[in-house]
């Protein structure tokens, strides 16, 4: 296999796939990338045997074959190169020679034969949306996702498309985020999928890096998802799990209505967390007529107290969050102002953006 090119023309697709590529591999192959030349074409394809990506790029083919090489080696290699440089890439025997004017990189292979497939997908569903609608609803409920929970499918999102409708949710069992778009896909029977959370982190960087019009073609059957964006590919094994009833998780009873502004709560909140306990980060919050009182305190026996005016004149209500979930959904939520939810103590939060409801937050009480 032999090709010259620019940097920027190798570079673009390795930064694509190599996210798939596992610091710490169970074999070596899966620290490699999978690079096959042929028809005018380099495609790039990265795995860790539960998430495949793979990246198309259109090039000149001096010599067509096929190899792997060290992913991350290759990817800083190009990265350390200066702008616009011309690469040339051999490959012949079981070595690579990569040059780049005096530079020049000789790296060990693996036979291409070792490398993990997707199989192609046996009568999989076809929806296409745009980049925009996605991302949007993954970037506003991915951090609610479970990291290595034993209930292995809250380690991942829900995504749902119906006829005019796409959801995506996640939960931890503490906090959970529900975020719909309307959507013009029309697929032949309501999708429902549990993505694994690192397909969706690779997935919300492919989403952030193209036109928000771009189509996003989405392949899916009981087991597996396919996204198919401009070159990139990206494919992966869907949890096997039934996700909660989100839907009964979702308070409807919250009678103390606050309306406040996102960013003097978000400081407020900052503060008061300088002093809470390490461990638990557990704030207080005490909402009276015209007053939100957030507090705070640690073993070392330091506090922290901080009063808001607020227009608000109902019930009062006292009720302990851990700091974090709270900035998580503020930091989600793109109004000026949030509207918050509350019953009592014991109850689940509900915070959305002030003008929809295409956004949900539920906040779990914590007991201080």
């Amino acid at each position: 296999m032999k090709f010259s090119a620019q940097r920027e023309t190798l570079l673009a697709p390795l930064q694509h796939v190599v996210g798939a590529v596992e610091r710490r591999q169970t074999t070596p192959i899966l620290g490699n990338v999978l690079m096959q030349a042929d028809d005018g074409y380099l495609t790039l394809t990265a795995s860790d045997s539960e998430i495949e990506m793979m990246a198309r790029v259109e090039m000149h083919i001096d010599r067509p074959g096929a190899t792997t090489v060290p992913a991350r080696k290759l990817l800083e290699i190009c990265k350390h190169l200066p702008d616009s440089a011309r690469v040339d890439f051999d490959y012949s025997g079981d070595k690579v020679i990569f040059k780049s004017s005096r530079s020049k990189f000789t790296l060990a292979t693996l036979p291409p034969e070792e490398f993990p497939r997707v199989e192609e997908l046996d009568s999989p569903q076809r929806v296409v949306l745009t980049a925009d609608v996605l991302h949007s609803c993954i970037k506003n409920t991915a951090f609610s996702m479970a990291q290595q929970d034993v209930r292995f499918y809250l380690n991942g999102m829900l995504l749902e498309i119906g006829a005019d409708r796409l959801s995506c949710v996640a939960t931890d069992g503490h906090r959970l985020a529900y975020a719909q778009c309307d959507t013009d896909a029309e697929p032949e029977t309501p999708v429902r999928a549990i993505i694994p959370r690192k397909s969706i982190g690779e997935l919300q960087r492919l989403l952030g890096g193209v036109d928000a019009a771009e189509p996003v073609t989405l392949l899916v059957t009981a087991q597996h998802l396919q996204v198919q964006v401009g070159g990139v590919r990206l494919s992966t094994k869907l949890i096997d799990g039934r996700f909660p009833d989100y839907n009964r998780v979702i308070p409807i009873d919250g009678n103390k209505e606050l309306l406040i502004d996102c960013q003097t709560l978000k400081q407020s909140l900052t503060r008061a967390s300088v002093l809470s306990n390490e461990k638990y980060r557990g704030v207080r919050i005490a909402l009276q007529s015209g007053t939100l009182t957030i507090s705070s305190n640690n073993p070392d026996q330091e506090e922290a107290i901080d009063e808001l005016e607020v227009d608000y004149s109902g019930e009062s209500a006292e009720i302990g969050f851990n700091v974090t979930y709270l900035l998580d959904v503020l930091n989600a939520i793109d109004s000026e102002n949030a509207r918050i939810l509350i019953k009592d103590g014991n109850s689940s939060a509900l915070v959305t953006p002030e003008n929809t409801s295409d956004s949900k937050y539920v906040v779990m009480p914590m007991r201080l």
